[in-house]
Parts: structure tokens; sequence; C-alpha cells
């Protein structure tokens, strides 16, 4: 029940379809702290007004985030040069509802089962890259994305660095039961520096903190929802 209220909460603040009282504010949440797995989905309509793109490397002229998201990634790019010398680049930003579908179902027929295929490949609406605050980053070096950024200098140092800069490793390995999804060390989500530095230094999903921050008595909302279906 508990997950069910987070999600609804999230989506409405995320969305703007409803007003809540100051209390809001206090919190600070917004569309952040969205959340967005394989329970809770996206709208097929949902696209973000404010897509850029970053300035940064990237694999395409189309890797797109929210405005203060791509702003947030500059400077985590910029701060791994000037700091390691390291070099990463942008892959995947936004990705539509349309080009969810299209993904997952290639991967269904390349591996031959819809079971299979959610290992690896989110379904239509339950991919954070909808909500355009998640981006895949990698290496001039790497060919694609796989487990091994996690173990490369540049995987590493985003790992112990990128919440500085409001940035979480969404998928970390262990956690595979909470957010529904394999150990993904190159998905960084933006939610904020604030909240980025609480979820590293507990070291706990983000279903697992906003669920504490709802289950505080510090922070209760009152709100109004209408039309919401199951």
């Amino acid at each position: 029940m508990l997950n069910r209220i987070v999600a609804i909460i999230c989506m409405i603040m995320s969305l703007g379809q409803f007003s809540f009282d100051a209390g809001i504010d206090e919190i600070n949440l917004g569309g952040n702290l969205f959340l967005v797995n394989r329970t809770y989905k996206l709208d097929m309509r949902y696209v973000p007004e404010d897509l850029v793109m970053p300035s940064v490397l990237s694999t395409s002229d189309e890797v797109l985030m929210r405005e203060e998201a791509a702003d947030a990634l500059e400077k985590l790019f910029s701060a791994a040069q000037m700091e390691q010398g390291y070099v990463l680049h942008a892959i995947s930003g936004y990705r539509s509802y349309h080009t969810q579908k299209t993904i997952y179902n290639r991967k269904i027929n390349r591996v031959g089962s819809v079971k299979r295929a959610q290992k690896y490949v989110a379904p239509p609406g339950a991919s954070e890259h909808q909500l355009g605050l998640a981006m895949d980053i990698g290496t001039p070096n790497r060919a694609g994305l796989n487990e091994g950024f996690g173990e490369t200098k540049e995987g590493i140092w985003t790992n112990e660095n990128a919440h500085r800069f409001g940035f979480i490793i969404r998928y970390k390995r262990g956690w595979e039961g909470i957010t529904g999804y394999n150990y993904e060390p190159w998905h960084i989500r933006y939610v904020g520096i604030e909240h980025a530095q609480k979820i590293y230094e507990q070291d706990i999903p983000l279903e697992e903190y906003i669920e504490q921050i709802y289950a505080s008595k510090e922070h209760k909302l009152k709100y109004t929802v209408e039309d919401i279906s199951e």
C-alpha cells in the first residue's frame, strides 16, 4: 500500500496535474523523485517539456535530458576530466514510449521470450529514460553498455562521485529484487544533490529512500487525488 501511495504522489508531483499545499516545498521532492519501475509506469503520452542536449561528448546528436539534469551532467563530466583526466561519454538519455516499445520488442525477438527479455530491457513505460532524468554513460574505449564499466577507473569514480552532482547509480548489484532490474553501473539517475547525497550515504535504492520520506512523521503531506485508476 505504501509503495502505491508513494508512486501516485510522485507521479502527480512530476506531471503537475494536481495541487498540493505549501508543505511540498519543505521537502523539495518535485519530479526529481518520480518513481518509475516495473510496477509504476509512465503513460505513453508523457514527454518532458524541457528536454535539451547536454554539452558533453556523446555517441549521437539526439542524447537528451531535462534541462536541470543536463546541466548537472555537464558538471559531472567536467569534474571527471579536470580532477582525474577521465573522459566520459553520454550514450542514451531520453527515450520516448514508442522507442522503448521498439527496443523491447526487438529484445524479445532476439532472446525468444518475454521473461528473458525483461531481465535486460524495460517494458514500455517502465523505463526511467522516459523521464528525461536518466543517462547511460560510458567511455570512448569501451563499446556498448556492460557490467565491466563498473570495474573501470571511470566507472569507479562515477560510483564514488556522482552524488556530488545530484546523480545516483540507480541499479546496483544486490538491489535486483527491489528495483526489478539487473546491475547497471552505467545507468545514472538525477534526483538533485540533497537527495543524492543521502541515498549515497545510506547506500539504498531509490524505492527505499522514497518510502523513508513518507514513513517519517516529519514529512507528512496533505494531498487531493482524483481519478487514479488501478
